[in-house]
């Protein structure tokens, strides 16, 4: 097999699997006979070892995601790729936008670690075909991601929290575990996380305004443009593809990485609101959405440290207090 892994240091976070891992995996989810041609190791992911594997007798390639071994993964961001999994029947309003499964494994009985198999989508990546347009077709992008925001935003969840749960029955409850996760995974990691758990009292202080949030809805916990793919021919930008929905929640929409994006900056990615809706401006809505900020930058943090960016986790502790004071 020809096998095209991604160099890194053995210390590194993300471990590349071995060429007779790759076909064990295959092997398990196709058949004894399943033969693995070659597999490159993409590089785009940051969290999950991603690989585009072509099987012989197969003439499309599929995709090999690999979460990392359980002993690596923080406890905020626990069993992700389950998460995600377990998010599939929620997502079905966008099922034509995703990869499908086609085998998944959280035995470690062939590799030590969770693994599923989908089917590969043909487009772009937007960060690298978006810019091919000139800036006044960029807000054609930006409309179809609002709707693609909404259809999810509009699913209505049994609970508060992660798909697969825990579940809580208030927001409150789900935002300040978060929290302290978050604040747990920064003291393992030896980072300070004082910043964090002031947060985490002022929101459990205030939690009433938290729960004037009541109903949960679907979020994706991720989306951007580095989860889409976009068609390379079209006259026009054209979303064909999203992908990564392991952050999955089922929490207030406000609360979204796709509206913290959205909100980012007043450029072309204003075209967002126009098929979302205008966002609640109230004063109690603003109050959440500085909670909501100091969550993403408290993951954040832990992701810059994984990535070994010292400078932006230090970065990090500035912003968090300017949310704080505006918190307070």
């Amino acid at each position: 097999m020809d096998f095209q892994p991604v160099e890194r240091a053995l210390e590194a976070f993300q471990q590349s699997l071995t060429a007779q891992e790759i076909g064990k995996v295959c092997r398990r989810a196709f058949g004894d006979a399943a033969t693995p041609v070659s597999a490159v190791e993409l590089g785009t992911g940051m969290y999950n070892n991603v690989y585009r594997v072509s099987l012989a007798g197969r003439s499309v390639p599929v995709i090999l995601r690999v979460a990392p071994p359980e002993t690596r993964q923080y406890g905020s961001e626990r069993h992700l790729m389950r998460n995600e999994y377990a998010s599939q029947p929620w997502l079905s309003v966008i099922a034509s936008l995703m990869p499908q499964v086609l085998a998944a494994d959280w035995s470690h009985q062939v590799i030590a670690r969770d693994w599923t198999i989908q089917t590969h989508l043909d487009g772009i990546p937007a960060p690298e075909h978006l810019s091919t347009y000139p800036r006044t077709a960029w807000p054609a992008f930006f409309k179809q991601m609002g709707a693609i925001a909404r259809s999810v935003h509009d699913v209505r969840g049994p609970h508060f929290g992660s798909v697969s749960g825990p579940g809580h029955q208030a927001w409150s409850g789900a935002v300040i575990a978060s929290l302290e996760e978050i604040a747990a995974d920064l003291d393992g990691a030896g980072l300070d996380a004082a910043d964090v758990r002031k947060v985490a009292a002022v929101a459990a202080h205030e939690r009433a305004v938290l729960d004037e949030v009541t109903e949960p809805r679907l979020l994706t916990g991720d989306l951007w443009t580095v989860n889409a793919l976009m068609d390379p021919t079209a006259p026009e930008p054209v979303i064909t593809g999203v992908l990564d929905f392991d952050r999955c929640l089922f929490g207030d929409p406000a609360a979204d990485w796709t509206i913290r994006m959205a909100n980012a900056k007043d450029d072309e990615r204003t075209a967002f609101w126009e098929s979302y809706g205008e966002p609640d401006r109230s004063a109690t809505a603003l109050w959440r959405a500085r909670v909501y900020e100091a969550r993403h930058l408290g993951a954040i943090r832990l992701e810059r440290h994984r990535l070994a960016k010292p400078d932006a986790v230090e970065e990090s502790y500035g912003a968090m207090a300017e949310v704080l004071a505006g918190l307070t």
